[in-house]
């Protein structure tokens, strides 16, 4: 079968379009930031033709993004080109079998595990000087849910106003993909997240004090709001890497030893680059961390955060042999 002359960013739209409707937004999005770096790359080394793409150049890309990011995210770059050139073989963008020259670079059982979390230390004081200082505010209120259920923040956005029950008090989880909202693993994420009356006291002074009265884009009343309607995610991301910059929350010291008037992280779209700050997904990490130090059992806590024990083990519970030595104290018998 002849080629046909493709533009790399061309293939990639079509792509994207024949994807769309069997992928989440955000896979969707991974997709479409993946493919964008690739096909900008491409741009640079002079490929304005898909026909000119052969092994050596993707290889290189492979040996770009190995020496750029973290070996887990080459992996997940590089399978992401795969089904890329899959698809190019299909419109004749690129010879037959050429995905099988993609090679996936391989990882240790050790670098697909991030370590990145919130401590239960680090999370109680923070909240405890956002519940002195920025009492019920948007900040307070999206810290103090995301640590307290350890949801992710999908479904911290897709919360709407009747959706928080004060009488139970408890948050209810609703898969809504045609409204705009929906949840990582769809009806399977649908769930009620039972919180203490402390935690439903705020939330309720954050809907009385501080929540803008608006509506989102279909209609719906969201919990957590902007000016412009229902929060979007980078603003949360905004505000977990502002709250958790240590310098935030401890009466200004660095333990990085940086000076504040110089720091690149101080300012709101910069804090994510303080090496003390972390990201929503630290927070659910920490949680469920925390919860089984607790001794809230493994089943308990997969179905509150919505998890399976297998990936629980394996990429969220970090306690360390001491705190899981522990857990197993009151199992134990002489025998």
């Amino acid at each position: 079968m002849a080629l046909k002359p493709t533009p790399p960013h061309d293939a990639k739209n079509r792509f994207l379009n024949d994807k769309k409707p069997g992928v989440t937004h955000k896979t969707l999005k991974n997709y479409r930031t993946c493919l964008r770096q690739f096909c900008d790359w491409l741009d640079d080394q002079g490929v304005s033709n898909l026909n000119q793409l052969d092994s050596e150049l993707i290889q290189r890309y492979k040996e770009h993004r190995l020496s750029t990011v973290k070996v887990i995210t080459a992996r997940q770059d590089m399978m992401t080109i795969k089904q890329f050139v899959q698809f190019c073989e299909h419109i004749a963008a690129v010879p037959r079998e050429m995905a099988e020259m993609v090679r996936i670079p391989s990882v240790s059982p050790d670098d697909e595990i991030c370590d990145d979390l919130l401590t239960r230390d680090e999370a109680l004081e923070l909240l405890e000087f956002l519940g002195k200082y920025e009492y019920a505010s948007n900040r307070h209120v999206t810290l103090l849910i995301l640590w307290k259920t350890g949801m992710r923040m999908s479904g911290l956005r897709a919360l709407d106003l009747e959706d928080f029950d004060e009488g139970r008090p408890a948050l209810e989880l609703r898969h809504r993909p045609s409204e705009g909202t929906p949840l990582k693993n769809k009806e399977r994420s649908e769930r009620d997240v039972l919180i203490t009356p402390e935690t439903a006291e705020v939330i309720r002074d954050y809907v009385e004090m501080t929540r803008e009265d608006v509506v989102d884009e279909q209609g719906r009343k969201p919990l957590l709001t902007s000016k412009r309607g229902r929060v979007v995610e980078t603003t949360i991301q905004r505000y977990v890497y502002t709250a958790t910059r240590p310098c935030y929350y401890n009466g200004g010291e660095c333990p990085f030893d940086r000076d504040p008037e110089t720091c690149e992280a101080m300012s709101w779209n910069t804090s994510c680059k303080c090496p003390g700050s972390v990201s929503p997904h630290a927070l659910r990490r920490g949680y469920v961390t925390a919860a089984r130090n607790a001794g809230q059992p493994k089943d308990v806590t997969g179905e509150r955060v919505n998890m399976s024990g297998k990936v629980l083990e394996k990429h969220y519970d970090k306690g360390s042999s001491a705190e899981k030595a522990e857990r197993r104290r009151e199992y134990i018998r002489d025998i």
